[in-house]
């Protein structure tokens, strides 16, 4: 069993006349960031209630795994907390969001009619797809240059925290009974929910600014997704495999000791600056 997770109680201080469009110098970075920042108040807590009800159920009969599962779960809250922050302010900006807001908050709710165990693999399928975005984020940091520090703080506190945990709800899905079939379909089903989330998201927001006929944006976006896509399909194609467990995963290095300047006096993370 790894090291005891670490549950940090983060407040990141958002001022009201935020711009959401915190990375300047490649503006449609942040739109994407932040399509996916609106899937994370209605994907982690469905991660989190699945983890629950998997503890509730007593099917974690390992002890300490079960207090990983229930650090894993404060983190996983955590992020949820921050997020929902965020896209208050992103929804007071951009009011067409909230459809696409309901939207997402109609998809879980159908999700969450299923199966602990299917909601188990789900988690386990969307920390692998978390795993990668951390990896590509930590190949792309040039992208964060001149960012607003916070809000790269907050999505970069939440990508190590992923590396951090990564084992975690894939161990719980096993303990449960498991099953390779059933964590490749809710993997891709997580998959398909966040690409399709990111797009509508993104869409939106190059509308509201109009960006949409920009041709630099869709070079950017498209590329942006092509290379994602690149590094993750062979990590999503390999989990899959028999054998296979997260920790088989080589951590990406830029994001694996960044959680050590957390300051738990003040609730702070170092913000992120790149010159």
């Amino acid at each position: 069993m790894s090291d005891p997770l670490t549950v940090r109680r983060v407040r990141f201080g958002w001022p009201d006349d935020l711009d959401p469009i915190w990375t300047p110098r490649t503006p449609e970075l942040a739109i994407a960031a932040n399509s996916v920042s609106m899937l994370m108040p209605h994907a982690e807590p469905y991660v989190v209630a699945s983890t629950r009800a998997a503890l509730g159920e007593g099917l974690i009969a390992d002890p300490e795994l079960a207090i990983q599962a229930q650090a894993y779960v404060a983190q996983e809250a955590q992020h949820h907390v921050q997020h929902r922050r965020f896209n208050d302010l992103l929804l007071a900006r951009y009011p067409s969001l909230a459809r696409i807001d309901r939207a997402e908050a109609w998809v879980f709710s159908k999700l969450r009619s299923r199966s602990t165990r299917f909601g188990l693999a789900f988690a386990a399928g969307f920390e692998t797809i978390a795993f990668v975005s951390a990896r590509w984020v930590d190949k792309h940091m040039g992208l964060l240059r001149e960012a607003d520090p916070t809000a790269a703080t907050m999505f970069l506190w939440h990508l190590a925290e992923e590396v951090e945990h990564k084992r975690v709800a894939f161990d719980v899905y096993e303990a449960s009974g498991g099953g390779r079939l059933r964590y490749w379909w809710a993997m891709w089903m997580a998959g398909w929910i966040l690409a399709l989330g990111a797009l509508a998201g993104s869409l939106a927001v190059l509308w509201s600014t109009r960006r949409i006929f920009a041709p630099s944006a869709w070079f950017r976006l498209i590329g942006w997704s092509l290379s994602f896509i690149f590094v993750a399909l062979p990590v999503m194609v390999v989990s899959a495999l028999p054998g296979h467990h997260p920790d088989d995963l080589a951590d990406p290095i830029g994001l694996e000791h960044w959680l050590d300047h957390f300051d738990p006096e003040t609730s702070t993370v170092a913000e992120y600056a790149l010159p």
